[in-house]
């Protein structure tokens, strides 16, 4: 993806002064995790302390028992299928790999790089966790940290997992208007006729009365101490440009509740543990029994919400002490991103084989796990 200079610039951290100061807003309501028919009333604007901490909870999934009446976890559907058209799309990389999942920003992102290398990762197995990779997501974790109180919850069916997801984001969103940040927010959605999902690394509230649209943050750490090659800050932009596409989405569009019951296999009436609705009534302030009660909620937080801010943020440190090596800010182009997101969908529907990365940026081979088995590799 190319880009002029109007719509990105770097800001380096030895040039204070460029880099964009993020007021917050301070917005007091009755209790956003109600979500019922009211007004949002703005409060004044004071700095945000990194002390605070928020309700939200981080949920870390114990146990997995089946109950009678509710799905139990981790089980694929099956199927026969009696056309063409769905024998293909049940032998898709898609339906095979992240049918019950939903395609993540990750999937996007990492199929931009190498649909090739995408490809070796589904068919086997989870990749190689490299040393830089397991600190920069300890890096996250430590962010997250911040803001949320971590706590671990027993769940005993794919119902009690969803409403535990959909509760993060409601939670996250009353932090977002009360505190004017939160991070690790989890979307879910449907677009392009598949389901997505993603977690936004941070997402900020701007402090002015007339720009109430949320900005999306995303944090990549390096190992060294400069800004990374173009294709790699093309990773990034386009990794936020799917949480832009897909907030804005579900922001216009909705949460299809009785196609995500069906699709996902769930009983919305089934009774949530009783562990569960304890945490999503310390948490929310509001009763939720079934998985169709906290989805209700979701859906009803989207009528609230505004688009996403077409500037997205992409910031970098570095992960030996956290100090900011520059910010990439860039605005969202649509056109760009559809174009490719569609090439992705062609990729992951089995519209075609998967593609190797372009010969000019065969440098990506060297640092490839599946290099030695792919005919695309340069030779050593």
């Amino acid at each position: 993806m190319t880009e002029s200079p109007s719509d990105s610039r770097l800001l380096d951290h030895h040039h204070p002064h460029l880099v964009p100061q993020i007021p917050i807003e301070i917005v007091s309501d009755e209790e956003m995790a109600l979500l019922f028919a009211r007004s949002l009333i703005p409060s004044t604007v004071r700095a945000f302390p990194s002390s605070v901490r928020s309700l939200q909870y981080s949920i870390t999934l114990l146990s997995k028992r089946s109950l009678w009446g509710c799905s139990q976890p981790g089980i694929e559907d099956s199927g026969w299928f009696n056309t063409t058209t769905q024998k293909k799309k049940a032998e898709s990389l898609l339906h095979r790999f992240r049918n019950k999942k939903g395609l993540s920003a990750s999937d996007f992102a990492e199929s931009e790089w190498c649909e090739q290398q995408m490809r070796y990762i589904l068919l086997n197995g989870n990749r190689v966790i490299s040393k830089a990779m397991k600190t920069g997501r300890e890096r996250h974790a430590k962010l997250e940290e911040e803001f949320v109180t971590k706590s671990k919850v027993v769940v005993n069916s794919d119902e009690d997992k969803w409403a535990l997801r959909f509760l993060k984001f409601i939670t996250g969103i009353n932090q977002l208007y009360t505190e004017g940040l939160t991070r690790e927010l989890p979307l879910v959605g449907f677009a392009e006729g598949i389901w997505m999902v993603g977690v936004i690394d941070e997402v900020q509230m701007p402090a002015t009365e007339t720009q109430r649209n949320p900005l999306l943050v995303d944090t990549k750490t390096r190992v060294k101490d400069k800004l990374p090659s173009e294709p790699q800050r093309r990773k990034g932009r386009l990794q936020l440009m799917f949480y832009k596409y897909l907030w804005d989405n579900l922001e216009a569009s909705g949460f299809p509740a009785d196609q995500f019951f069906d699709h996902f296999s769930l009983n919305p009436d089934c009774d949530l543990s009783e562990e569960i609705r304890e945490v999503v009534r310390a948490k929310s302030g509001y009763p939720a029994k079934t998985l169709d009660d906290v989805v209700k909620y979701y859906r009803k937080s989207w009528i609230l919400l505004p688009r996403a801010h077409d500037q997205l943020l992409l910031r970098y440190e570095l992960q030996k002490h956290y100090s900011v090596i520059g910010e990439d800010i860039f605005a969202y182009d649509s056109d760009v991103f559809k174009k490719q997101l569609q090439v992705c969908l062609e990729f992951w529907l089995g519209k075609r084989e998967a593609s190797y990365t372009p010969e000019e940026e065969r440098w990506k081979c060297y640092s490839c796990e599946f290099a030695s088995t792919c005919p695309a590799a340069p030779a050593n």
